[in-house]
C-alpha cells in the first residue's frame, strides 16, 4: 500500500513545462511552479537535459571530425555522415543514460516526499556527459 504525506504534491500543482528553469536556488513560490514531484516529470527533464548535453558534445566531436577531414579529397562526399551517426549515438545514449539516472532520481525524491528543482535534471545531465568524457578517456596506470 503506497501511503503519500499530506499536500504532497500541492492540490493545486501544475507541471511546469520544459526547460523552466528559474534564477531562483529554491523554489518559493506558492503554486510551486519550478518544482517536480512526479517521476514521469522527473524522468522526462532529466531524460531531455541528457539528450541536449550529450548532442552538443557529440556535435562538438564531429565538428571536430569534419575539421581534421576536411582537407581530402576523398572524404569530402561522405563528409555528411559524421554528424548524423554522432548525434544518432547520442541520443541512443542519452536515452539509456538518462532513463537511469532520471529514474533512480525520481525514485530517490518520491521515497522521502521532496519536490525536485528543475535545474537538477539539467545538473545530472551535465554529470551524466562529464562521466562520458571522463570514461573515454583510456586508465594508463597499474596497479
Amino acid at each position: 500500500m503506497s501511503q503519500r504525506a499530506p499536500d504532497y504534491p500541492p492540490p493545486n500543482y501544475i507541471t511546469p513545462p520544459f526547460p523552466s528553469l528559474s534564477l531562483q536556488p529554491r523554489d518559493l513560490t506558492g503554486d510551486h511552479r519550478w518544482s517536480l514531484y512526479y517521476l514521469s516529470d522527473i524522468w522526462r527533464f532529466t531524460v531531455l537535459w541528457t539528450i541536449i548535453f550529450y548532442a552538443a558534445v557529440h556535435l562538438a566531436a564531429a565538428a571536430i571530425a569534419i575539421a581534421m577531414q576536411g582537407g581530402k579529397k576523398r572524404s569530402r562526399v561522405h563528409l555528411w555522415v559524421a554528424p548524423i551517426i554522432y548525434v544518432s549515438v547520442a541520443m541512443v545514449q542519452g536515452l539509456i543514460a538518462g532513463s537511469i539516472v532520471g529514474v533512480i532520481l525520481a525514485a530517490v525524491y518520491n521515497a522521502g516526499f521532496f519536490s525536485m528543482s528543475t535545474w537538477l535534471p539539467a545538473l545530472w545531465g551535465l554529470i551524466n556527459v562529464l562521466v562520458l568524457i571522463i570514461s573515454s578517456f583510456s586508465i594508463q596506470g597499474a596497479l
